[in-house]
Order: C-alpha cells, then sequence, then structure tokens
C-alpha cells in the first residue's frame, strides 16, 4: 500500500457538481492497493496515518502532535494512480495497481480502520473509482509519503 499524507486546512471531494465530504484542519489521505497488499498493511497504514505527528504542540516543540492531538479530521480518497509506473514512455503504466473489488474491499477496510483508531465522525472518504475532484488548502505546505507491504520493499 502506498499513501500521500497532506496536512491540510481544508479539504473537499465532490463527484459529478455534488459534494460527498469536506474537512477542516487535518490530514487529506491519498491511498492506493497494490498486489499483494494485506489486511496487516491495511492496519499499519491505518495506525500511521493516524499517529503521524505533523503538527507543533502549544509549547512550540517541533512535529509534536499527530491528528488526533489536534482534534482533526481525516479525509481518505482512493488514488490507483499513486502506483503508476513512469519508467517507459510517455504513457503510466498501471498494472503496479490491485484492481476491482479486491481492491475496492481493502481500500473500505483501511477506511474502516482510520474509523475504528480514531472517531468515525471525523474521517471522511471520497467514491471509489469515481472521478474526483480534490480541493485542498495546503497547510505548509506538509506533504509526506507513506508504503506498506510490497510497496515498501521495493
Amino acid at each position: 500500500m502506498k499513501a500521500i499524507l497532506q496536512r491540510v486546512l481544508s479539504a473537499s471531494v465532490t463527484v459529478d457538481k455534488q459534494l460527498v465530504s469536506s474537512i477542516g484542519k487535518g490530514v487529506l489521505v491519498f491511498a492506493a492497493i497494490a498486489p499483494g497488499d494485506t489486511e496487516k498493511d491495511v492496519d499499519t497504514l491505518a495506525s500511521k496515518v493516524l499517529k503521524m505527528r505533523l503538527w507543533d504542540d502549544e509549547a512550540g516543540g517541533r512535529w509534536k502532535q499527530n491528528v488526533q492531538d489536534i482534534n482533526g479530521e481525516v479525509l481518505c480518497v482512493s488514488q490507483f494512480t499513486l502506483l503508476a509506473s513512469t519508467k517507459k514512455g510517455f504513457k503510466p503504466d498501471f498494472h503496479g495497481a490491485l484492481g476491482g473489488s479486491e481492491a475496492k474491499q481493502l481500500y473500505e477496510l483501511f477506511v474502516s480502520k482510520v474509523q475504528q483508531g480514531y472517531m468515525p465522525d471525523r474521517v471522511k472518504d471520497g467514491v471509489f473509482q469515481a472521478m474526483m475532484e480534490v480541493a485542498l488548502v495546503n497547510d505548509g505546505p506538509v506533504t509526506l509519503e507513506l508504503s506498506v507491504g510490497q510497496v515498501g520493499q521495493k
């Protein structure tokens, strides 16, 4: 699994000109499922998302607080394109991404694990396999790449 975390002041997902989800201060997570990813990988990534220290504390200590500490929100967006290969030519190759119902099942489990590890009403989601418009106001900017499982071993 691979994820891009962005510290945001706000973020939203729109599908077919309809607002699906929005958050205030917190983390926007673009997540991709790779072939060979397991439920253990899902657990590991969900935990990292919630525990990654991206904010300073009240005393000015750098990188001390996670999204839970600041009572922030999480917006998860499925993003298979994170696993594209661009090594050959100019057309991305998406064979490194798991497709179909298997990917959907693991992605939905990921969102569920993030909700279970935090507060379900503070964790929002996009629409799997939909053409989504994602808008955000970056905070920093702070953007991190996280990899677990097979992706993390390459």
